[in-house]
């Protein structure tokens, strides 16, 4: 039975911990969306069609069948072509896995606070809409780090659904209201959100725009545990809010 007990960790400050943190992978722990659009990019130039850097960036975030449909469509709709959504999604998972052994980028602050949360006893998930070949290919490189891995083709209903982070706790055993998620796109925060989690919203490719009760910071750099205690604990705090046009 998933619980809420009150976890044994603290940070710093005395104060508890959240008993989990959930991490996003692309663009979250690694950063993979450059990879993305340019697998995208490249697939659908090989058959004669176009692909705008503002239409990538609409997929960013959505379940591999989805973006696989809308690209599906798109290249028939330019070119006559026809290719399944299913052998999109293998093409682009190959191409970024390709990408990746060639080099990995990890997003800023991310690993710094994976040790922290390690160091401190604090059980992280990873909760990616990548399939579980690439997903792997990503935990491997962290051994121990991820206690939980839920893959996008684990789940009947992607992001922006709430079960893969109800799935996520589920594994944990723990109620996913008392959890953290920390997302980098506006689905997967309506994932994590609709799931119940505390949500630290970190914008990479696509801005997040304000919502109660939502934190939104600019770099995983500025998340140490202590805030990681204070947004557990109901307090969100938003990086970004001081931000006004000064026209």
């Amino acid at each position: 039975m998933p619980t809420s007990a009150a976890p044994t960790a603290s940070a710093p400050s005395g104060r508890p911990l959240p008993p989990a943190v959930l991490w996003d992978m692309d663009g979250t722990v690694v950063d993979t969306e450059p990879h993305w659009i340019a697998a995208e990019t490249a697939l659908l130039a090989s058959h004669g069609a176009t692909w705008t850097h503002e239409q990538a960036l609409a997929l960013v975030g959505s379940a591999l069948p989805d973006s696989g449909r809308i690209l599906s469509a798109h290249l028939q709709a330019q070119t006559g072509v026809v290719l399944s959504s299913e052998d999109i999604v293998e093409h682009l998972l190959q191409s970024v896995i390709a990408q990746l052994a060639a080099g990995v980028v990890w997003r800023p602050g991310a690993l710094e606070l994976l040790r922290s949360l390690g160091e401190a006893g604090v059980p992280c998930a990873l909760v990616t809409m990548s399939y579980r070949s690439l997903a792997d290919a990503v935990a491997d490189l962290l051994p121990g780090v991820f206690r939980v891995v839920v893959a996008g083709d684990e789940v009947e209903h992607g992001k922006p659904a709430p079960d893969p982070y109800l799935l996520a706790a589920s594994h944990l055993g723990l109620d996913p209201t008392a959890c953290v998620a920390i997302e980098d796109s506006p689905t997967g925060v309506a994932s994590a959100e609709a799931a119940g989690c505390h949500v630290i919203a970190c914008p990479h490719m696509v801005p997040i725009p304000a919502a109660p009760g939502r934190t939104r910071v600019a770099s995983l750099a500025s998340v140490d545990l202590d805030v990681l205690a204070a947004i557990g604990a109901g307090e969100p705090v938003d990086e970004f809010a001081d931000v006004t046009s000064t026209a």
